[in-house]
């Protein structure tokens, strides 16, 4: 039974434990695109903005950039159950919203439209909503809101800002493609670069060869997404994942190579661009979302139509 398909809504969703899953929660803005209403939320205010949801909450919401990937994560769950029917180690997806309960019908709506398989719907009215994600045990937080990430990153939860994009069909495997420098990797060596430049930048990397980098704030997940990889031979994969890395290999790789060794954290292609324009690459591997910590790097992916995930 294809997950692609609309109109699922008859299917009961899984259950999963959260103590053992990869738990992702988003919020409605990120997986649909609620930008209009929003923009009325703002300008008319709550009482107006759930007029509106709620007179259209029967007509299914245009999809937002995380959409494509929440669609793949449930490719692989449907993979992983193939495989072992009783298998706990899966990825579940939580919605978190700032929409009133009122408003909330046409998310839910949505979300069964398009089949996906959600059943946790967070509607909540706090200034910062992130402090659900802990209880959630949340391993990573996708949000349209900066203030929400920048929470969820103090709280210790894997998160970064989805910027609205059009998205293309979906397909599969999941792709998820990956920056180095304070995204997997801790942000020493930007510091380093920011205060002595590239050749500095590029001495401390060999001073500190053999010393394996500190952890970024997506880490963890990576770690779990690497987790659930190995259940799977390369080939039959239903994940695959990118380093696409400013980093020159031949100066600065070495010590990107042996810190994911050292951590066990498996990666499918690796890409040392040397300061050159990640876009084109990323065309290329077409991800269903790629993290980096640099703006100009999210643009030029967004320019190339790839879903793209700002980690600040």
């Amino acid at each position: 039974l294809s997950l692609l398909s609309p109109n699922l809504s008859f299917l009961p969703v899984l259950q999963k434990d959260p103590s053992e899953a990869l738990v992702i929660a988003v919020t409605s803005r990120a997986i649909f695109n609620l930008e209009k209403e929003h923009k009325l939320y703002l300008e008319k205010g709550k009482e107006e903005h759930a007029r509106h949801q709620q007179a259209k909450q029967d007509k299914p919401l245009p999809l937002g950039t995380a959409f494509a990937f929440i669609q793949a994560v449930q490719y692989v769950n449907e993979k992983i159950l193939e495989r072992s029917p009783a298998e706990k180690d899966l990825f579940d997806i939580l919605v978190l919203s700032n929409n009133s309960l009122e408003s909330g019908m046409h998310i839910i709506n949505s979300a069964k439209h398009y089949g996906l398989e959600i059943s946790k719907f967070c509607f909540v009215d706090n200034e910062d909503s992130t402090e659900y994600l802990k209880s959630h045990k949340v391993k990573l937080f996708l949000s349209a809101d900066r203030t929400d990430v920048c929470n969820a990153l103090r709280r210790g939860v894997s998160a970064a800002l989805v910027f609205q994009q059009e998205v293309e069909a979906p397909s599969t495997p999941l792709r998820v493609a990956f920056d180095g420098d304070a995204v997997l990797f801790s942000s020493e060596t930007d510091r380093v670069f920011q205060e002595q430049g590239l050749e500095g930048a590029v001495q401390y990397e060999q001073a500190m060869e053999a010393v394996p980098m500190g952890e970024g704030p997506l880490k963890a997940f990576a770690m779990h997404l690497g987790k659930m990889r190995k259940k799977f031979s390369q080939e039959e994969s239903p994940i695959r994942t990118y380093l696409v890395t400013a980093r020159s290999g031949r100066d600065m790789g070495i010590r990107a190579i042996k810190t994911l060794r050292e951590w066990g954290l498996a990666i499918d292609e690796a890409f040392f661009m040397d300061g050159a324009p990640k876009g084109p690459i990323l065309a290329q591997i077409q991800p269903h979302i790629f993290f980096d910590d640099s703006l100009h790097n999210i643009q030029g992916a967004q320019d190339m139509g790839v879903p793209s995930a700002w980690v600040p």
